[in-house]
């Protein structure tokens, strides 16, 4: 597969990385940034080509689907480009800075019956796929509550690179930008939300147009309930995790390692234990699960495969950050997803 990238922006670094481990499978054919100049250094430094513009990428025979890590207001024209030419696309979260636009996007590429898929990379990691082995069996049997948390820390200078935690160029704060990975993983294993009851705020430890504090209470479609807690205001930063509780067990997933406790007093753990972005450095973890979802994008180009994350599928986490915002703007009235 020949794949374009456009975007080299701080989520660049571990799909570059992955595509080097992947390079017998899939070629870079060229990238597009804005920035004529850092376009021009990005490419040398890859060894591939500078596209000069979108539309080159579309009429490019060479270029099977493009790579978009772009924010998220930068996306609907490329994406109406590209995917009228055929191009698959791989996106970076979010789709889109509010549901509506990102439903916009979804139905641009449906209309096309091109491949999609969407880099949240926490579905991809050990612990995950085996905690979401163990929930589709009901190894866990009946699933009773819910509890997310995501207690990650940046610094004001993150929030002071232009755009960065505003509503024109991010759609929102520590929800969109940074929980979001969290939040798509928990509605992947428990399922949808039916109800929301929220509150956003900025704690005094940023200056920033956004929330960097987001708090909720959940009514999952399965009955269950839930909380979820998120901020960017933890120093230093600590491991995000979703606690799982059901009628023969519990399950923690704590940055990729998962934990089971059952009923009968057994323990068992199993996955990885790494960082996921919690601290001040967002990029400081492994490329693997990058290269996971890269490889089944491909896989699903080949026809080979099913999406981990299509953009059809992405619509969920953003269907949940549309209520949460929506009941927080109503002062924490309860609100249906």
């Amino acid at each position: 597969m020949k794949l374009a990238i456009i975007g080299m922006g701080m989520a660049a670094k571990p799909h570059i990385a992955a595509l080097e481990e992947l390079s017998d499978r899939i070629s870079i054919s060229g990238l597009y940034m804005r920035n004529e100049e850092k376009r021009k250094a990005a490419a040398d430094a890859l060894g591939t080509k500078a596209f000069a513009s979108i539309d080159a990428i579309a009429e490019d025979d060479g270029t099977d689907a493009a790579l978009i890590l772009t924010p998220p207001n930068a996306r609907k024209e490329i994406i109406a480009k590209l995917s009228a030419a055929g191009k698959h696309l791989l996106m970076e979260k979010p789709l889109e800075r509010s549901l509506d636009a990102a439903n916009e996007l979804v139905a641009l590429a449906e209309a096309t019956g091109i491949v999609t898929g969407t880099v949240f990379q926490h579905r991809a990691r050990q612990g995950s796929l085996h905690l979401s082995q163990l929930l589709a069996d009901g190894a866990l049997g009946e699933i009773a509550m819910v509890r997310t948390n995501v207690p990650w820390w940046r610094p004001q200078s993150y929030y002071d690179e232009p755009g960065r935690g505003t509503y024109a160029q991010d759609g929102g704060g520590v929800l969109i930008t940074q929980a979001i990975h969290v939040l798509d993983l928990m509605l992947s294993l428990c399922g949808p939300v039916r109800a929301v009851q929220a509150m956003l705020a900025t704690t005094a430890l940023h200056k920033m147009e956004t929330e960097d504090f987001a708090t909720a209470g959940v009514i999952y479609e399965n009955g269950a309930v839930g909380s979820i807690c998120a901020t960017t205001a933890g120093f230093p930063g600590d491991a995000e995790s979703i606690y799982i509780d059901g009628s023969k067990g519990s399950a923690i997933l704590e940055a990729g390692h998962l934990t089971l406790r059952w009923r009968d007093g057994k323990t068992e753990e199993f996955g990885e234990e790494s960082a996921s972005g919690g601290s001040g450095d967002p990029m400081a973890f492994p490329c693997a699960w990058h290269k996971a979802i890269i490889e089944n994008f491909a896989d699903c180009v080949d026809g080979t495969a099913e999406p981990i994350c299509s953009w059809r599928d992405a619509l969920e986490v953003q269907k949940l950050l549309d209520g949460i915002t929506r009941s927080s703007k109503l002062d924490g009235q309860r609100v249906l997803i």
